[in-house]
């Protein structure tokens, strides 16, 4: 399971404000953190806090990285480097670390990108998956697959994309468009994407069309 919130000690006053797409079908940016795109050019490093942790997570979150890739973000699998949660690290880094439950409830993760960049141009951010997933937390291996790639999503500026879909008034969990065969956006709260063994953790259309909307976004700023 996942969510955005503001409990790292990351979040000022909005800097960013231009008339950029920030939503569509299925995808939606963290335009409430200031993030409405991505560097077409620099590359974003995925770092962990510990070597344990790159063994970790490496095989988890390589098939997605290579679809950012595809989507034409570029993202590498890096190394170990210190982690404070509390303050951002080097530019262009998206770091990863694990705490007991770093959003209060069990089970839940977090993923947050730096806030407020200028012209928006997100510049990396921190992960920190709930500890607990490792110490017999139940959750099912779709689910787990899924959030792990969720988090650093959020990282480089993709937000919940739920929907009132029913219209009663009420943005609730799971209420996302799904494909015809009922898979939801991976970034769907608190958990969405596929289920099967052989496509779990990976990005859906709907994701990677957000992907493109925060590299188009740039180039309409002239960022390059």
């Amino acid at each position: 399971m996942a969510a955005l919130a503001a409990t790292f000690s990351l979040v000022g006053g909005p800097t960013h404000a231009a008339a950029l797409t920030t939503a569509g079908v299925g995808w939606k940016l963290t335009t409430q953190l200031g993030v409405t795109s991505a560097s077409p050019s620099k590359t974003y490093t995925i770092t962990f806090a510990t070597e344990t942790l790159r063994k970790r997570y490496t095989p988890l979150l390589g098939p997605a990285v290579a679809q950012v890739n595809a989507a034409g973000l570029h993202l590498k699998l890096g190394g170990v480097e210190p982690v404070n949660p509390a303050k951002c690290g080097p530019a262009y880094h998206v770091q990863i670390t694990e705490l007991y439950r770093p959003l209060g409830r069990a089970g839940f993760s977090q993923g947050m990108p730096c806030p407020n960049p200028p012209k928006g141009l997100g510049i990396g951010g921190i992960v920190a998956y709930d500890s607990e997933y490792w110490t017999g937390y139940p959750i099912a291996t779709y689910k787990l697959r899924n959030t792990v790639v969720h988090e650093p999503l959020h990282v480089l500026g993709l937000d919940h994309p739920n929907a009132d879909l029913n219209r009663d008034g009420k943005l609730a969990d799971y209420e996302c468009v799904a494909t015809s065969y009922g898979n939801t956006p991976i970034m769907c709260s608190p958990n969405g994407g596929y289920k099967t063994t052989a496509t779990m953790g990976k990005l859906t259309g709907y994701d990677t069309n957000g992907l493109r909307a925060l590299l188009a976004n740039a180039r309409a700023q002239g960022i390059r």
